[in-house]
């Protein structure tokens, strides 16, 4: 079988002006130099194994050409074992049998004399992984005849301008309005394989996706998987040199989301300190360092937490007895702030703090309380507003971007639009409009006046057969809002593996005014809680919101759930949902 990977949209240069790669498992393959004066054809090749997992691998190659200048490249070796390559960046890679060839990419292609050009891959592989030896550029095999022989791999990278349409980088202590802007944003290698595996979905394997640091054993990698500095030397290799951004949720804070059972974390309601030192300072620690001065690392701070704090305490009709335990006792303002003052101080981090979403604090009941919240978060543990960079809505949820069939303003009957069932008296519709009005809400209180907005869209599209092609019919206004929203959902309270949902706008930046990117933070086909009691280590309960049969609760007003069935454990792999995700995919994939 044959298999032909094309490069992600993402991947925009192949020169390296300073290429960090570090070696992995299984080291780096012999370097093959031609002789030093130019020739037809001649090269030398850099191949390292930059990260492993069990079953797979990521590989990064530099080459470099020794030759006469070229316009056009291929470079061609055999593996020795069973590798398969899945997925390739800034270049077009086929493999037949153990063959494999890599082609430039269309803005890569001319190599002069000295030039050097990279691209990545991730591959599956069993067994041993041995490094290939032997490499051909456009037919020539590097060592060429009557030139000369195999030498050591060099020890400094190469210092080629890179040729590509890059953004160059702004140094380690230049910070940005929008750190989206004219940037790369990494592709997470393990999220894209398990998304690549999919029937149909290497369509979207090459998209953005956030990292979460769900728990302490994340920082170093669980079971074998990719820990924090593993993504941030991906992310180094990824970047080349050019502008580029690494999304990391931070999500661990102590009787973690108090509302949601299914989100539970491994942090009872008192263990601050756990938080902060064997959680918080490890992180900001690596991030520290000068090796990733050059990244923009976009952090979102604490989802869900905050919010409760608003609407889910007494003396609120949807009060959690454990969210009254955690205002109380101060610690998600305590473990919030000192997040924000410690990440905050690594001159390249960018906090984005959660902010929930439309149908959750857009009420006038809890919009200017939850950004009063969000003030005191932000000024505690010596943090301030100056720490804040933005924040982000719909994290993990399924409100639309924008409703186009109905606005707020809206009235059928005599009735206005925020008197139907489902806007049920909400100033807002979708999430842009309420993250626009949000945003100067939080102005407004006191954070600074360059704050941005992020827009989780990864799983807000409600596309495919059910999505209203215009307004409904106008006989009542719920007639005309049923009719005519995107959102399907039974209830806007409704959060857990959704069904009818499908993949939202592809991540970009600076969408509109205001907003800093719209972003996949939440992995597509990752799950929001399990079905059913699953025991596990995690400290992750069984919430009957992910429950299909569950006929609900104050807080989605008695509605079914309208959850999909058979779902694992929150942030496990779930094949059917992202089966359903890519299906009603809206832009249609």
């Amino acid at each position: 079988m044959s298999r032909t990977i094309t490069p992600p949209r993402r991947a925009r240069t192949a020169v390296l002006a300073a290429l960090a790669l570090v070696a992995a498992a299984t080291g780096t393959a012999t370097v093959l130099e031609g002789p030093a004066a130019a020739a037809a054809a001649g090269c030398t090749v850099d191949y390292k194994v930059q990260s492993s997992w069990n079953g797979g691998f990521s590989g990064a190659v530099a080459v470099t050409n020794t030759g006469d200048a070229v316009s056009s490249w291929k470079l061609e070796w055999s593996f020795a074992g069973n590798q398969k390559v899945t997925q390739g960046w800034s270049s077009t890679i086929t493999q037949s049998g153990t063959a494999v060839s890599a082609t430039n990419a269309s803005w890569n292609g001319t190599l002069s004399t000295g030039a050097s050009a990279s691209f990545g891959f991730n591959a599956d592989v069993t067994g041993t992984n041995a490094v290939p030896t032997t490499f051909k550029l456009n037919g020539v095999t590097c060592n060429v005849p009557g030139g000369g022989t195999p030498s050591d791999p060099p020890t400094t990278p190469p210092t080629t301008p890179p040729t590509g349409p890059t953004t160059p980088p702004t140094g380690p202590s230049a910070r940005v309005d929008n750190p989206y802007a004219g940037a790369g944003v990494y592709v997470n290698p393990e999220w894209s394989r398990k998304a690549a595996a999919e029937p149909g979905g290497s369509r979207v394997s090459n998209q953005p996706t956030g990292v979460w640091l769900d728990r302490i054993a994340a920082i170093n990698g669980v079971n074998g998987g990719m820990g924090l500095r593993a993504h941030l030397d991906a992310a180094l290799t990824q970047a080349a040199g050019r502008a580029f951004v690494v999304q990391l949720v931070i999500y661990n804070l102590p009787g973690r989301d108090c509302a949601a059972l299914a989100s539970n974390g491994e942090l009872g309601p008192t263990e601050i300190t756990r938080y902060q030192r064997e959680y918080i300072d490890p992180i900001a620690a690596i991030l520290a360092d000068t090796k990733y001065a050059n990244l923009r690392i976009v952090t979102t701070v604490e989802i869900d937490s905050l919010p409760n704090l608003v609407t889910n305490v007494s003396p609120r009709p949807t009060v959690t007895p454990q969210c009254d335990v955690m205002k109380a006792n101060g610690n998600y303002i305590k473990g919030v702030g000192y997040a924000l003052n410690k990440l905050g101080a690594v001159g390249n981090v960018y906090n984005y703090v959660d902010a929930g979403h439309h149908g959750w604090i857009g009420w006038d009941d809890n919009f200017n309380a939850s950004a009063q919240i969000f003030k005191q978060a932000a000024t505690a543990e010596g943090s301030t507003v100056d720490k804040v960079a933005g924040f982000i809505v719909n994290t993990a949820n399924y409100g639309a971007t924008k409703e186009n069939n109905f606005t707020i303003n809206d009235s059928v009957a005599g009735k206005s639009v925020r008197e139907s069932k489902w806007v049920d008296w909400n100033r807002y519709v979708d999430e842009q409009s309420f993250a626009q009005a949000f945003r100067q809400e939080l102005v407004g209180v006191g954070f600074q006046s360059g704050i941005g907005m992020l827009i989780d869209t990864s799983r807000n599209g409600w596309g495919g057969t059910a999505r209203p092609a215009g307004p409904g019919a106008q006989s009542t206004v719920d007639t005309y809002v049923d009719g005519g929203r995107y959102d399907r959902r039974i209830h806007l309270g409704n959060w857990c593996n959704q069904s009818g949902a499908g993949l939202g706008e592809r991540p970009k930046a600076a969408p509109a005014a205001g907003i800093d990117a719209y972003v996949w933070m939440k992995p597509p086909g990752e799950s929001d809680g399990a079905s059913k009691v699953i025991p596990n280590d995690q400290g992750k309960g069984f919430d009957r919101m992910c429950d299909p049969t569950y006929e609900g609760n104050p807080r989605n007003n008695n509605h079914m759930s309208g959850a999909l069935p058979n779902a694992p454990l929150s942030g496990d792999w779930f094949s059917a949902q992202f089966q359903e995700l890519l299906k009603n995919a809206y832009p249609a994939l």
